[in-house]
């Protein structure tokens, strides 16, 4: 999971919130702890730490003194929030700003994004066959 496109806080941080957003990790449950991030990735507990942190600041988790980590009561429909805020900065705006250089409206953009098969739906289709 680890690679070099981002730094590795960032990478932890947002494997957190993925384990958040899919369910792996519940709202009020416990998240491993920075030692295990460290021993798991083989990385520095600072770093770990690091990551770990920019989620309490964020308010997806909080610390229980003496316990550890919990996902914030919330957490998902935070991230849910901030996720889509960042879809539409990084794809929606985009293409909508590329359709318009092309005479394309905004109802033909949709017409196109319901005609074009998902990869599911490839995949479905590919089983099928």
């Amino acid at each position: 999971m680890i690679d070099s496109s981002k730094p590795i806080f960032v990478q932890i941080a947002e494997q957190i919130e993925n384990d958040i957003l899919d369910g792996a990790i519940a709202e009020e449950s416990p998240v491993p702890s920075t030692n295990e991030f460290a021993a798991f990735y083989r990385i520095n507990p600072a770093t770990a730490g690091k990551g770990v942190n920019r989620l309490v600041d964020d308010g997806i988790l909080y610390k229980r003194r003496g316990i550890g980590m919990f996902v914030a009561t919330g957490a998902r429909a935070q991230l849910i929030g901030a996720r889509t805020e960042q879809f539409r900065a990084k794809f929606v705006a985009p293409l909508l700003g590329e359709a318009a250089k092309l005479g394309i409206t905004p109802q033909q953009v949709a017409e196109m994004v319901r005609d074009t098969p998902t990869s599911s739906s490839i995949q479905e289709e590919a089983i099928r066959s």
